[in-house]
């Protein structure tokens, strides 16, 4: 995100997007080493706080894990290490799995 563009991410596109229906809304904030990461709980968004291992978890793309932290560090590994943590969950396997079956029965 541009930190020019902050104020319209964080205000209308955020409230378009929401009204859309869109179920997860992430806005990096480098200005302010704040990540905005948002999820559709009945019809508005809340707020997806990491949990105690710093972390944020996607609830709409199981396995997609994000280190805060590391990534105001500009750690890349600490970030690849997290995501591969959750990218080798079950839930993410079966989230897969119910993709690829997606895929596959509307091939022609």
């Amino acid at each position: 995100m541009a930190v020019s563009s902050a104020t319209r991410d964080l205000g209308s596109k955020l409230k378009l997007y929401e009204s859309m229906g869109v179920q997860e809304y992430l806005v990096a904030v480098p200005s302010e080493k704040q990540f905005v990461w948002k999820a559709l709980a009945s019809e508005d968004y809340q707020a997806v706080e990491p949990d105690a291992d710093g972390l944020i978890r996607s609830r709409c793309f199981p396995g997609l894990w994000l280190d805060v932290a590391a990534l105001w560090r500009l750690d890349l590994a600490q970030m690849l290490k997290v995501l591969q943590l959750g990218v080798a969950t079950a839930e993410h396997a079966e989230f897969a799995g119910r993709l690829a079956r997606k895929t596959t029965s509307t091939e022609i």
